[in-house]
């Protein structure tokens, strides 16, 4: 048995409207999902190249440009970074190393102070977060 042929063969030309349409709605929500506000804390580490790191136990606090303090995602007031600092410590089963996540604007004295404030607290070891620099481009022959 012979079935009949309904389907016809496609003898226009291509309409590419449609297909700009989306091409342009695309632009538009990649464009605007640009300006979607990214959740954490504005720092701009200073940089530096081939510094030891750590491979013991580690808490982390922040430092940002107008020196606002950030402990466990929080902002924290000194008092209260000093008694989680000494909660952490008497937790820790190894020594603890502070790492301290600093704009390059916050003060040499702030860090200092930061640093002698884990020491009050016990933690012996504190190290400044940096980003790696940029590979200098190669020289042309």
């Amino acid at each position: 048995m012979k079935f009949p042929r309904n389907a016809k063969i496609l003898r226009s030309h291509f309409d590419v409207a449609p297909f700009a349409a989306v091409f342009f709605l695309l632009v538009i929500f990649l464009l605007l999902g640009a300006f979607i506000p990214t959740a954490g804390i504005p720092l701009q580490p200073p940089g530096a190249d081939n510094l030891p790191g750590t491979d013991g136990f580690t808490v982390a606090m922040a430092v940002d440009n107008q020196e606002r303090l950030y402990y466990e995602n929080q902002i924290v007031t000194e008092r209260i970074l000093k008694s989680s600092l000494i909660a952490d410590v008497k937790g820790a089963r190894e020594p603890l190393t502070l790492i301290i996540h600093a704009d390059q604007a916050v003060s040499y004295g702030t860090i200092a102070h930061l640093s002698l404030l884990a020491r009050d607290c016990g933690i012996t070891n504190a190290l400044l977060a940096t980003l790696p620099r940029a590979a200098a481009a190669p020289a042309k022959p």
